[in-house]
């Protein structure tokens, strides 16, 4: 049989209560407070109007039930673009609120993923490019933001996506297949950092880098340019070996030309008294036992 109120000790109404207290004490807490984390700046929507300035980190207090907070990151923030695989891998999708959640990004740990640009280049080829764009949010402009663009994942999509996937694919167009293959990758990066940077300065946003990872080809070009190049290296080769057998064939006949002047000017110089003179000098005081030939006297001045 289940006990009335008047019959509940006294002890257990008190605890009863205190408990009741700090539940109440706790809910009122959380709803007419809230914390910015460090890294972060937030702003404040009153009936769907930015009240005040921009929060800092730390503890703030609200309206409950009525102020709404909307947090941006000061750190760096990164949009990259992946592979098709790798994007189909990832299945966390970046939230927003209902009227705006068709972003298509994907949020990670490294930042905001999405797929690879696709495009062609000034000779037709079709090639698929991986970048990724490191940008910051400038707290100065943050009620511009909020109001222009609205939430971090609406600012990344509208601006960040948008013009840096524009010009990632008409930059290249302006570039041969050949050039891009062989690594004039940094010049278009450049270029198209340049385009971005003040896009980026008009909506508030800080671009810190731009940079291509890497750019992929059709299978058949890459092959068509792996034969050239194998091609160009044999000729390369053979044009090495012809000019080695060349210089051989030049030092053979400076070599066979030299002798034939040595020879030339020692028999000029070879006259019977100095033949004598030199058989006298390796003579070694014994006569032959033999001796043959008409000039035989000669030699021994017979």
């Amino acid at each position: 049989m289940a006990l009335s109120l008047s019959q509940t000790p006294k002890w257990l109404r008190t605890l009863l209560s205190i408990i009741f207290i700090l539940t109440l004490i706790i809910i009122i807490f959380n709803a007419t407070t809230y914390q910015v984390q460090y890294g972060t700046v937030a702003v404040i929507t009153r009936f769907g109007e930015i009240v005040g300035e921009p929060k800092q980190p730390g503890l703030h207090v609200r309206i409950p039930f009525i102020d709404q907070v909307v947090t941006y990151k000061t750190q760096k923030i990164i949009y990259e673009t992946v592979d098709q695989e790798i994007y189909n891998t990832n299945t966390y999708y970046v939230s927003t609120d209902g009227a705006y959640n068709n972003t298509g990004l994907k949020m990670q740990q490294s930042g905001y993923q999405d797929i690879a640009v696709d495009t062609t280049t000034i000779d037709g080829q079709q090639i698929s490019v991986r970048f990724t764009v490191r940008f910051s949010i400038d707290p100065e402009k943050l009620k511009q933001i909020a109001t222009t663009l609205g939430t971090e994942a609406e600012v990344v999509d509208k601006i960040v996506k948008t013009e840096s996937r524009i010009w990632a694919r008409n930059i290249p167009r302006s570039y041969t297949a050949y050039d891009l293959y062989t690594g004039n990758i940094d010049n278009v990066s450049q270029e198209i950092k340049e385009h971005l940077e003040p896009l980026f300065n008009e909506n508030g946003l800080i671009l810190d880098e731009f940079g291509i990872r890497s750019i992929s080809f059709q299978p058949d070009y890459v092959n068509t340019i792996e034969q050239k190049q194998i091609e160009k290296e044999k000729i390369t080769t053979e044009e090495y070996i012809a000019e080695q057998e060349l210089y051989k064939k030049q030092a053979l006949i400076t070599k066979s030309e030299g002798e034939a002047e040595a020879q030339r000017l020692q028999q000029q110089t070879l006259t019977d008294q100095l033949i004598r003179k030199l058989w006298i000098e390796k003579w070694n005081g014994e006569l032959p036992d033999t001796m043959a030939g008409q000039d035989s006297n000669i030699l021994l001045g017979l």
